[in-house]
């Protein structure tokens, strides 16, 4: 394999080697069925080949030289106008095969012609125009929303001799972009082409991966978009969400189409929808179809609460039956085919079938309180005043080398006086330092304790009232 993007046959991108899903990194890749098989005697080699450009653009190209080439050559080809770069997708035999499906009317003599195989110095030029892409590409795109064009510019592709780009856009309506070629041409030196291209086609030029995990089906294989309608979704009872039903491009998924046919053919041996049931409960309604279980839904108008009453479909022409004779059932639940589910013959030890054995695995735990010391339990029970017990419960020892931490001696302040103990200061009502005597006129304090003692702070704390204890009826009353 090779392409841009590629090392040593080793892809950058999949790392598989060239083994991915599409045979290849390259888009549109091409298996050639027919190389094994020799011509007939006699019979020339045809001489018109498929070349593959960037992304999904192929042209046919006639080999006038007659060389011999095979798939993955790098071949310098005609442009419009100049030299282009390709590589060989498709030769021989297969080659005819592709030209009748693709191009019906193609005329071989006013095909373009393959030059030579390309040299390293035509491959080292193809690269350098494929690094100047990415770059040019935002630069118009920023030069188109500044004149205000309601386009989407998705790609561009260089020449390989560096004197043409090609630029791929989307747009709801025609653009006039006659300013915008002047002002890309002024920037960028070269001759600009411009194109249209549909939401599809930009997505198989982009490639990228579909909601079934696999690469697009635009991008690897497909060649012809036909139209898918929601009827196509409803045929195989999809739901009509566009968001699952929309691909990458924003249009309905082409994979629709592909089991349509499947599905109209099983719908042909169900009765029609549209065709109620009358029993002597109700109306029933048809509410879907099971193609693979071979079940007709049905329910009851104004009680859908009381679900679903799945039917066969020659239950249900029965029925149909029964109502163009002018008859009517009791009930549809009669109609009804119970199917006993086989238990299984094992025993699940394990639990690993268990579906619902992930539901408290992943809750959090609540975190434990520490527990309480001992100690410290019995060490608030001591009264005040009464020396704290040990851990075995036993009062503190004193220990005998401890200093007592009583005042005493400086042993700083030697040579110097001792100090007096404080005696109460002189003051201007108070001289001589004698202490005041009580005046027998004052009147007494009512708040004033009388025996001279601390009075006690109140508690304004209001206590709840004691919740009485329920009496015990076996107790006998006095």
């Amino acid at each position: 394999m090779g392409c841009t993007n590629c090392g040593v046959g080793t892809p950058n991108g999949c790392k598989n080697n060239g083994t991915c899903s599409s045979g290849g990194c390259n888009k549109l890749e091409v298996y050639d069925w027919l190389a094994n098989v020799s011509l007939p005697s006699g019979q020339a080699p045809y001489d018109i080949v498929e070349v593959r450009f960037k992304n999904s653009r192929k042209e046919f190209y006639r080999n006038t030289k007659g060389t011999a080439l095979q798939a993955g050559d790098v071949l310098v080809v005609e442009g419009s106008p100049g030299l282009d770069v390709g590589v060989v997708s498709v030769v021989g035999e297969l080659a005819r095969i592709q030209v009748k499906k693709k191009a019906p009317g193609f005329k071989p003599m006013e095909a373009k012609k393959i030059k030579r195989i390309a040299e390293q110095e035509d491959i080292d030029k193809w690269i350098r125009a494929r690094s100047l892409e990415k770059e040019v590409m935002y630069k118009s795109r920023t030069l188109a929303v500044n004149l205000g064009l309601q386009m989407k510019i998705s790609d561009v592709e260089y020449q390989a001799d560096l004197t043409k780009a090609t630029f791929y856009y989307t747009a709801e309506g025609r653009v006039d972009f006659r300013q915008l070629i002047r002002d890309m041409a002024d920037e960028f030196k070269i001759r600009i082409e411009m194109r249209q291209i549909g939401s599809r086609q930009e997505a198989s030029r982009l490639g990228g991966i579909g909601s079934c995990g696999r690469e697009l089906c635009c991008s690897t294989w497909l060649t012809d978009f036909r139209s898918v309608s929601t009827s196509a979704a409803r045929y195989q009872q999809l739901s009509l969400n566009p968001q699952k039903l929309a691909g990458q491009c924003g249009k309905l998924k082409c994979c629709l189409n592909y089991e349509l046919d499947m599905y109209l053919d099983a719908m042909k041996a169900f009765p029609k929808g549209d065709l109620k049931l009358r029993t002597e409960k109700g109306t029933a309604i048809h509410i879907k179809t099971d193609v693979f279980k071979q079940e007709m839904s049905y329910a009851y108008e104004g009680d859908f609460a009381s679900g679903l009453i799945p039917m066969k479909p020659e239950r249900v022409r029965e029925v149909i039956r029964m109502n163009k004779e002018g008859k009517k059932p009791a009930d549809l639940k009669d109609f009804m085919e119970i199917i006993e589910v086989d238990e299984p013959d094992y025993t699940n030890v394990v639990g690993q079938d268990s579906l619902n054995r992930f539901e408290h695995a992943f809750k959090k735990k609540k975190k434990k309180r520490p527990a309480r010391k001992a100690g410290n339990n019995q060490n608030k029970g001591n009264r005040p005043g009464q020396p704290k017990n040990n851990r075995d419960g036993q009062p503190k020892k004193g220990n005998p080398n401890a200093k007592p931490k009583g005042k005493g001696p400086n042993p700083n302040n030697k040579g110097k006086a001792p100090q007096k103990a404080n005696s109460p200061k002189p003051t201007p009502n108070n001289k001589g330092g004698q202490p005041k005597k009580a005046n027998q006129n004052a009147k007494p304090n009512p708040n004033s304790n009388p025996e001279g003692s601390a009075k006690p702070k109140q508690n304004n704390r209001r206590r709840r009232p004691n919740k009485p204890k329920p009496s015990n009826n076996n107790e006998k009353a006095d």
